[in-house]
């Protein structure tokens, strides 16, 4: 485990520590797992943006490849 000093703003400690009065969990697991939580929402932002870019391009070329069928001569 790692060891972290970070400075938190008075506001979000003290609330956090009304917080922990009524649970009965350290703070230290309490920041634990609300970094866990952050990390997931952040993950699953970033693939979203990844998976919106993939799905333009794709879109790019399926628009193209449906002009390129629109143009195609069939021999009628």
């Amino acid at each position: 485990m790692k060891t972290v000093s970070l400075k938190i703003d008075d506001s979000i400690f003290g609330e956090t520590e009304k917080i922990l009065s009524g649970i009965n969990i350290p703070r230290n697991r309490y920041i634990n797992e609300a970094l866990a939580y952050y990390n997931k929402v952040q993950k699953r932002q970033l693939l979203e943006k990844r998976l919106k870019a993939e799905s333009d391009l794709v879109n790019k070329d399926s628009l193209n490849v449906l002009k390129e069928f629109e143009n195609m001569d069939y021999g009628n």
